[in-house]
């Protein structure tokens, strides 16, 4: 069975038009979350990653478990005001304004190899800031992934020339 299964389509949510793609049928299901960790395992063991950076809140699920899958350490990104120490920022634009994530100032060392991850691709906007951090902090991205990617959104187009890999296309 594809993971495509266990995700469940929520019309006009956030707001009218919008399809929300739903993760949570799932990460409800034990089998569903394990063959998600363990694609995304099969595909990076050995390619000396040394660090997961995810996003807020989804990529935490996937980054947390993989990290673990892995045996390597996990880098939480957030929101401005959420991470204890000292955090440098990246702004990003939005349809109307701008939002902001930060990551700790000691999170990555330079050199590190990292694999930036989130839950969905869509614009573009967070993932392409959360690589502008890792960059910043001389990280070297070995692949931004996310399991389910919104072709029709484009977003891949803000990551540049910089790898990237997902699970599930939405066309």
């Amino acid at each position: 069975m594809g993971l495509e299964t266990w995700i469940r389509d929520v019309p006009d949510f956030p707001k009218k038009g919008i399809i929300f793609k739903d993760i949570t049928p799932l990460i409800g299901s034990a089998e569903g979350l394990r063959e998600a960790v363990e694609t995304l395992r099969r595909r990076y063991a050995g390619r000396g990653i040394e660090k997961i950076v995810a996003v807020e809140s989804r990529g935490f699920i996937f980054g947390a478990a993989l990290a673990y899958a892995l045996g390597v350490g996990f880098v939480p990104v957030r929101k401005p005001g959420k991470l204890p120490s000292a955090t440098i920022r990246e702004e990003y634009a939005l349809e109307y304004g701008t939002d902001a994530i930060e990551m700790h100032r000691d999170a990555l060392e330079p050199g590190q190899k990292v694999l930036v991850l989130d839950d969905v691709l869509a614009t573009g906007g967070t993932l392409a800031a959360t690589c502008r951090l890792v960059q910043a902090l001389g990280g070297e991205i070995v692949e931004v992934a996310t399991l389910i990617e919104l072709c029709f959104l484009n977003g891949r187009a803000k990551l540049g020339n910089l790898p990237y890999y997902s699970v599930i296309q939405v066309r």
